[in-house]
């Protein structure tokens, strides 16, 4: 019989900046660490199957932030909800756990979070996998343009933001794009949603979407941090994602020429239908890596 590695799976909480900052972590810290960064209106969950695949070969870790997931969640009365404050918090956690050298995931709001970080600390990073995580004008569809161009004080701004925390656009998130919709698990969006639900969660979420055109004023110096620091990188996208097209991917290559680029077939939740395609390219890249 084949022997089965199968990682043991730690959930943990950290304290940073008095907040209770829930993660998953599987794998040895001696090996290649994997930090992954979660997207709207997901958690540290999306990454539970490929935490499975590869905890018994690498570090994974994977935060929620603030206002997410299994993390505290402070009303915006007590805690700022922008994009700022939850690459604070990310930092903050990466020194609390001791985290100082790692690949970094970045998956849709991961990319505005992880970016900052790799900013603020480009020695922590020894790599970066992007999935459907944009970085690039080229990158918004007619959809995210419109939902980025809200922001406060825009008449009806929070009702359209508001309008998009249903469970209807949640489900259609995971399964849009897809090409075999029955190879994705409904519990990810019910799980999501069961968060969006709870009080004071949908608030929170209008406080970043409103604060997401800052992302964009950021990309300059962003585009500038890749030129210049040249990580190692592999692009994942699902080129049927109708937030964050195709041509979103093509566009690191003219700042990461040397990156190695994998289209898919699906959405935005590229891991949900293409996990046995995707592991396998995240593992290869993690065993390149240098020390």
């Amino acid at each position: 019989m084949a022997e089965l590695r199968i990682p043991h799976v730690q959930h943990r909480f950290a304290e940073v900046g008095g907040l209770r900052i829930f993660y998953r972590e599987a794998g040895d810290p001696a090996a290649p660490t994997l930090l992954l960064l979660h997207g709207f209106p997901a958690s540290s969950h999306q990454y539970a199957r490929l935490i499975d695949a590869l905890g018994a070969d690498y570090h994974l870790v994977a935060p929620d932030y603030p206002g997410f997931g299994q993390s505290a969640c402070p009303s915006p009365a007590e805690f700022r909800y922008d994009f700022d404050s939850l690459a604070e918090v990310v930092e903050g956690f990466c020194k609390a756990i001791g985290l100082d050298r790692f690949a970094l995931y970045a998956f849709d709001f991961g990319a505005p979070v992880g970016l900052r970080l790799a900013v603020r600390h480009p020695e922590w990073i020894t790599g970066l996998v992007v999935q459907n995580g944009n970085a690039y004008l080229e990158g918004l569809s007619p959809m995210a343009r419109e939902m980025t161009a809200q922001r406060p004080g825009v008449p009806g701004a929070a009702e359209a933001v508001h309008a998009i925390l249903t469970a209807e656009v949640t489900r259609g998130q995971y399964l849009g794009g897809t090409g075999r919709p029955e190879l994705v698990a409904p519990e990810g969006w019910t799980l999501d949603q069961h968060y969006l639900d709870l009080p004071g969660r949908k608030e929170i979420q209008v406080e970043l979407a409103l604060d997401y055109h800052r992302n964009l004023e950021r990309y300059p110096e962003w585009q500038q941090w890749l030129r210049e620091h040249r990580p190692p990188a592999l692009i994942l996208w699902g080129r049927n994602d109708a937030f964050f097209p195709e041509p979103g991917a093509h566009a690191y290559l003219r700042d990461l020429p040397d990156a190695e680029l994998h289209l898919f077939d699906t959405g935005h939740f590229a891991l949900e239908e293409k996990l046995p395609e995707i592991a396998p390219l995240v593992a290869d890249f993690l065993d390149r890596l240098p020390d």
